[in-house]
């Protein structure tokens, strides 16, 4: 049994994964193998964070997408007989962790975000959000590797433990794919992702017009918080990117400091912030759900209250 083994695409998710992984690898007593086609140049970082293997997946030749590196980790794996399989639950990664798991012929929890050792039956349990975040699913897997993807943020990143050893390996390149990417046309994103940010403010269907997202962007811009969104702001309005929008079937947030806008707090809007250090909300419904899930709370027209609050926190700041 190999162990451990996680899959990360970045530089941030390999040390969340790391972090978890590491713990689990010590309650079990076996190896933490780390598995990158990134980042070369942190390998060393990488062990000393907890890994004790790092295996390169080698450069794909010219036009090959990162999925065809899928048969060359079944391989490594069927050989190597990892007893647990963590991979990053980003679009890329949650396709490869499927692929991956049917050919292993093994289960797959998808958007892991606990995660426990049952030492007595040596089995991982996994937890996730079911029903838009309003109940918490339990389960467990009978079949090896224990597969699950879990969310970016979900875990505290590792932190380096001093100087490790550790072996380092590069896998073979993956065989020729039936897919070649004959382009890639990047989508012209903000200079901060929403998704990293340490202060939101989050606009919703309480904006009126297009142009009045001036008055919370103004407010961002004083706190150095980020503009986002709730989904039909983006999706069916299309005021803003659909890479600012929060919620189930949107970004998962962790900042130190969210303010929703204008926002109900309907339970898939609320699933996306509930890891957010401090939550206020701005409504003039003093019985609008969000007031509910709030640290601190304003009931009153955003018209009226956005600019007097911008307009105090530019006056705090200047003292």
């Amino acid at each position: 049994m190999a162990g451990v083994w996680i899959l990360a695409e970045h530089h941030n998710q390999v040390l969340e994964l790391l972090g978890v992984g590491r713990d689990l690898a010590t309650k079990q007593g076996t190896r933490l193998t780390a598995l990158i086609w990134d980042d070369r140049e942190r390998v060393q970082e990488y062990i000393d964070c907890g890994a004790d293997e790092v295996l390169l997946l080698a450069p794909p030749a010219s036009g090959q997408p990162p999925e065809a590196y899928v048969p060359v980790i079944v391989a490594e794996a069927l050989t190597q007989d990892p007893d647990i399989f963590l991979i990053e639950a980003t679009l890329r990664g949650k396709d490869m962790a499927a692929r991956i798991a049917a050919r292993l012929n093994t289960g797959l929890c998808s958007e892991c975000g606990g995660l426990t050792l049952d030492e007595k039956e040596d089995r991982l349990v996994m937890e996730r959000l079911i029903y838009g975040g309003a109940a918490v699913q339990t389960l467990v897997c009978s079949t090896r590797p224990q597969m699950a993807t879990i969310p970016p943020r979900a875990f505290a990143p590792a932190q380096p433990q001093g100087t490790r050893q550790g072996q380092v390996r590069e896998l073979p390149p993956p065989p020729p794919a039936a897919v070649r990417v004959i382009e890639r046309k990047p989508k012209t994103r903000g200079t901060v992702s929403v998704a990293e940010a340490k202060v939101l403010v989050c606009v919703g269907r309480g904006i009126e017009k297009q142009e009045d997202l001036e008055l919370a962007r103004e407010l961002a811009g004083v706190i150095g918080g980020e503009l986002c969104c709730t989904r039909p702001i983006a999706e069916e309005l299309h005021w803003l990117p659909e890479e600012t929008y929060i919620g189930l079937s949107g970004l998962k947030v962790k900042p130190d400091l969210y303010i929703g806008v204008g926002i109900s707090g309907q339970i898939q809007h609320m699933t996306g912030i509930r890891d957010a250090r401090v939550i206020c909300a701005i409504n003039r419904d003093e019985n609008a759900p969000i007031f509910e899930a709030s640290d601190y709370g304003i009931v009153g027209d955003l018209y009226d209250v956005l600019p007097r609050l911008t307009g105090e926190l530019k006056q705090a700041l200047k003292k």
